[in-house]
């Protein structure tokens, strides 16, 4: 990785927006020497030419042209950045990233989602649909302020809150045709010969870890046949006939009439959903829209 330096960075652009180092320097606050220091080092860094100068002109090479669009926009992201860290640490954010997953996208969540809208117009929410997974590790690393992660984890996450919000029932999605597809319900038990079709531990590991679990608990471990990233892939792949699966009864919507989703008549079939946030957490959007949530 280069190690740049923002300064040259700063310097570049305002070399590559003037096309003169007088005037660049003038805008930088720096005589003509330092600044041309900048540029040279930000060139022996980067390994290429970034102007072609002459006594009279200065231009962009081809190198300098392809670099000025990203480095902007960089600027621009970390200017960003410390207004936003400035805002929080007075409270005043003013700006909510949230994260969901498209499978949780519920009445009952866009309207939660409406009403804090209606509430809270001056705060900008910004919403990312992401696996749980990446949402986690986003929440934690600072990049999201919250999101509804799905389902509840077995165990807590150090650093992170988890607010149940809402539950619902799992069921068992089986291709048209299935032996099973007229029971009025189906154990567990009864699919323990059946290939699954499961939504990949890295991508959900608390909802995976739950539907093993249940498993486990009826007596036998998961044939898993294919594994995809989000639950609308593995409901369409029941439809296809690639296998049996365990699912929340929203996810009967996705693959209509080619699905026959059926309950299941284990005890505790079903999956809590919960948003998460960072601990601790001082900003006020966020306080706001948990507190709303919990209400």
């Amino acid at each position: 990785m280069i190690d740049y330096s923002l300064r040259e960075l700063e310097c570049f652009v305002a070399v590559a927006e003037e096309l003169s180092f007088t005037r660049a320097a003038r805008r930088m606050h720096l005589s003509q020497p330092p600044l041309s220091r900048h540029i040279q080092s930000l060139e022996d860094r980067l390994g290429v030419q970034l102007f072609v100068r002459s006594p009279r002109s200065v231009a962009l090479t081809p190198a300098g042209r392809a670099f000025v669009a990203d480095t902007k926009g960089a600027l621009n992201q970390l200017q960003r950045a410390a207004d936003r860290a400035k805002r929080a640490a007075r409270g005043e954010v003013t700006r909510l990233d949230l994260g969901f997953v498209s499978a949780v996208l519920k009445p009952e969540l866009i309207s939660i989602l409406q009403r804090f809208r209606t509430a809270c117009p001056a705060v900008n929410l910004t919403l990312h649909d992401c696996p749980p997974a990446d949402q986690l590790r986003a929440i934690a690393e600072g990049r999201l302020d919250g999101g509804f992660v799905g389902s509840s984890p077995v165990t807590p996450s150090a650093g992170l809150v988890f607010i149940p919000w809402s539950r619902e029932p799992l069921l068992a999605f089986l291709p048209r045709g299935h032996r099973f597809q007229h029971a009025a319900k189906v154990r567990l038990a009864d699919l323990a010969g059946e290939p699954f079709v499961m939504v990949a531990a890295e991508s959900a590991p608390c909802f995976s870890l739950q539907i093993h679990e249940l498993c486990s608990r009826a007596g036998f471990r998961p044939k898993v046949v294919q594994e995809a990233v989000r639950g609308q892939a593995v409901a369409v792949m029941v439809a296809a006939g690639a296998g049996v699966a365990i699912l929340p009864a929203s996810m009967a919507r996705i693959a209509g009439d080619a699905v026959v989703a059926i309950p299941l008549a284990d005890k505790g079939t079903a999956v809590t959903y919960v948003f998460a946030h960072r601990s601790g957490d001082k900003a006020a959007s966020l306080r706001d829209f948990v507190a709303r949530l919990q209400r």
